[in-house]
């Protein structure tokens, strides 16, 4: 696969030369957590800010008259240069904290998986808790200068929000996206093509474009399948956020964690550390072990050094907010992947049962038994994660389970 090349979205804005780097600060959300940078746009139109806080929406609709004012008011370009200022040195210096107190420790990024992320409203794409712990912590990482990459899911529709009828029911609406008014730029090879990566579900091929995000210093790459070469309801898998329906639940994470690797890899990004947040991204742990054992890796080393270079946060302290398929609707969708690293059908369905003969996949199990590094998300969690998952470790006590606790925090500035 060629290298990448980021297709310019939306329109041809012409902006006046004074003021031309108003569509770069719009397409990166550093602005979301940066006073200044808000009240920038605040300033230019108030009207237009006041409806969503989407200054790529903002500069699509404004009238060049207001363009013009803003390129000859002293007041607004004097804030202009500061939030451009601020927006360099935040984004590209290498004087960061990272470079300056960990110089030499990782010799790529770490590339965090999540099923959601939530930086700002503009980008209507999470549910909750787990996105807003996704997307403070690419912020952080931004601000650090943690060399990070962020994989998930672009979803036109989002999460469903919710109303009350009046005759006293709860709706679920969905709105799509309009990809030429978020702050999102379609990837491409260098050849002009969308389909970075191709996966298989049912035998039947699915190929997978991407969006990418700036947050700051900080790429996030949201997966797609809406592509003429795909199925139509392969073009819909990646529509909506958390769908109920178990037989394409596991294609979503399929497509999220096999395609995830691929997509990387085909950006040229080689990761150091591969985090999976929650287990709905854990199938990325078993792409990486078939790619071992095609280099020509035993299996069961191969699974040692995917295990080495892995990280696990599990959030979801009760059994039934676990991801569970049924092994035949495993084995209808990932035969082919056991088969490619040459182990047997119930050797891998033994990874994602907490005990032998069960007829499930658990993938929570799944990627406990996968990654080296394992964490709940507070003190008390780490407590009730190790009673949960102590059947996976009988020979040890219930407090030498191997997860720990890494507090979850917040992006202060946010």
């Amino acid at each position: 696969m060629a290298a990448r090349a980021i297709i310019s979205q939306g329109l041809d804005l012409n902006l006046p030369e004074r003021i031309g780097r108003l569509d770069e600060l719009a397409n990166n959300l550093w602005w979301s957590w940066n006073p200044q940078a808000r009240e920038l746009f605040r300033s230019l139109d108030y009207p237009l800010w006041k409806d969503g806080h989407n200054p790529v929406r903002q500069l699509r609709y404004i009238s060049r008259e207001k363009l013009e004012s803003a390129a000859g008011d002293p007041s607004f370009l004097s804030l202009y240069d500061s939030v451009l200022a601020a927006f360099d040195a935040d984004t590209k210096t290498e004087n960061t904290w990272f470079n300056l107190n960990c110089p030499g420790v990782m010799k790529g990024p770490v590339a965090f998986f999540s099923m959601e992320f939530a930086i700002h409203r503009s980008l209507p794409i999470y549910a909750g808790g787990l996105g807003i712990l996704s997307g403070d912590l690419c912020k952080e990482s931004s601000d650090l200068g943690v060399p990070l990459v962020g994989v998930g899911f672009m979803y036109p529709q989002g999460y469903f929000r919710q109303c009350v009828t009046d005759e006293g029911w709860q709706e679920e609406r969905y709105v799509q996206i309009d990809f030429n008014e978020a702050p999102i730029n379609p990837v491409a090879t260098e050849e002009g093509g969308a389909s970075l990566a191709v996966v298989y579900l049912d035998d039947r091929p699915v190929h997978i474009r991407a969006w990418e995000i700036q947050v700051g210093r900080t790429m996030i790459y949201l997966l797609d399948t809406n592509l003429g070469e795909n199925a139509v309801q392969d073009r819909n898998l990646s529509a909506r956020l958390y769908i109920a329906d178990r037989a394409l639940r596991i294609q979503q994470e399929i497509v999220l964690g096999v395609g995830g690797v691929r997509v990387l890899r085909a950006l040229g990004i080689e990761p150091a550390v591969w985090h999976a947040n929650e287990g709905h991204t854990a199938f990325m742990m078993m792409e990486r072990v078939r790619e071992e054992v095609r280099r020509g890796i035993p299996y069961g080393e191969a699974v040692k050094k995917v295990q080495h270079s892995t990280v696990f946060t599990t959030h979801t302290p009760v059994p039934a907010g676990h991801d569970i398929f049924p092994a035949d609707l495993v084995e209808r969708n990932l035969h082919s992947y056991w088969e490619s690293i040459g182990v047997s059908r119930d050797t891998f369905l033994r990874l994602g049962q907490d005990t032998v003969g069960t007829d499930v996949f658990n993938m929570t199990t799944f990627a406990l038994r996968m990654s080296q590094r394992r964490n709940a998300v507070s003190e008390l969690h780490g407590v009730v994660g190790r009673r949960m998952w102590h059947v996976l470790w009988p020979e040890v006590g219930e407090n030498e389970v191997p997860i720990t606790h890494v507090t979850n925090g917040v992006h202060v500035p946010t």
